[in-house]
């Protein structure tokens, strides 16, 4: 934020430069929501990190990019600090009973997004009009894009070996030991990913824990209690 923005009471409304926020999760999230709470769409402009971006299950997640655009929507989870708010994990339990991979969970409504965004970009969409679009979708006004169009990814090297980093933080709870890397494509160096912060450990706990068991109601099945 450009210093001269700033006034004895917070951002001044009548400065006319366009702010540009760096976000990465859920505190750049934050940031982004305070700044956008006291600048206009044309005087703001938020651009997510994407290197956390992979693949799974087929589809293409952003969490970065979806961590930022449920804050901004009035639509994150409090208590996680990621996903939506008022999940339901059918799509997961039942991904369990047939065997699948869920050390990474992607709540139902969540699934939507990225289910959308991989027709996208399988369409020939970019990723930053597959974002422009869902953003907007989603009520918000100040435009979110994308460090890159192009693939960029964290790669953790430990002594087993490469591990992209949602398997590192998420699937393994961080417990590999990372080793020093020359690469020069990876993005956050691995002793950086060794060292993440107390809540970023329990981040990737919850999003490894399983769903609650399902249980049966008068709408149908639902989830239990929070998880």
């Amino acid at each position: 934020v450009p210093v001269s923005a700033m006034a004895p009471h917070g951002l001044r409304r009548s400065d006319e430069r366009t702010v540009l926020a760096l976000s990465g999760g859920v505190g750049g999230a934050k940031l982004a929501l305070g700044l956008a709470r006291v600048l206009a769409p044309g005087a703001l402009t938020v651009v997510a990190n994407t290197g956390d971006d992979f693949e799974h299950l087929g589809l293409h997640i952003a969490p970065d990019i979806d961590t930022l655009t449920y804050v901004l929507a009035g639509l994150d989870n409090p208590e996680t600090g990621w996903g939506r708010r008022d999940e339901t994990w059918s799509f997961m339990a039942t991904l369990a009973e047939l065997g699948g991979e869920t050390w990474f969970r992607l709540g139902d409504r969540d699934l939507a997004m990225h289910v959308e965004r991989t027709r996208r970009l399988a369409a020939g969409e970019s990723l930053s009009q597959v974002t422009a679009a869902l953003t907007a979708a989603l009520g918000i006004r100040h435009p979110v894009i994308p460090m890159s169009d192009q693939p960029v990814r964290t790669i953790v090297q430990t002594f087993g070996g490469e591990l992209g980093f949602q398997r590192y933080f998420v699937g393994e709870q961080c417990r590999p030991v990372a080793t020093p890397s020359d690469r020069r494509t990876t993005i956050g160096q691995a002793a950086a990913a060794s060292t993440l912060s107390r809540h970023e450990r329990r981040t990737a706990r919850a999003r490894r824990r399983p769903p609650p068991p399902l249980r049966r109601t008068r709408c149908g099945p639902r989830t239990g209690s929070r998880w």
